[in-house]
């Protein structure tokens, strides 16, 4: 079986969320589910002073859906919605 290249978009609360935060804790369930912290991280300007947080990790394709993670994640503090933007397949 493969890696999958994951992509999650998180939406915050509003302008004021802490980013910096929401990754710390997005972190360690991403790494729950996936072995690891995310690999990258990337900002979106998505307007009136609100930016996404994207994060980027490799997981393997033997541990299925995302669904929980999202779920998850979505409880975070300062998170409105969360959702896979990218799934890639690598070997």
């Amino acid at each position: 079986m493969g890696k999958l290249v994951i992509t999650l978009k998180i939406m915050p609360e509003g302008p004021e969320s802490d980013l910096a935060d929401i990754r710390r804790h997005a972190d360690v369930l991403i790494e729950e589910f996936a072995g690891h912290p995310s690999d990258k991280q990337e900002i979106e300007p998505v307007g009136f002073g609100i930016k996404a947080l994207k994060l980027i990790f490799l997981a393997d394709e033997a541990k299925g859906g995302t669904e929980n993670l999202e779920k998850s994640i979505a409880k975070v503090h300062g998170v409105n919605s969360v959702e896979v933007v990218g799934l890639d397949r690598t070997f």
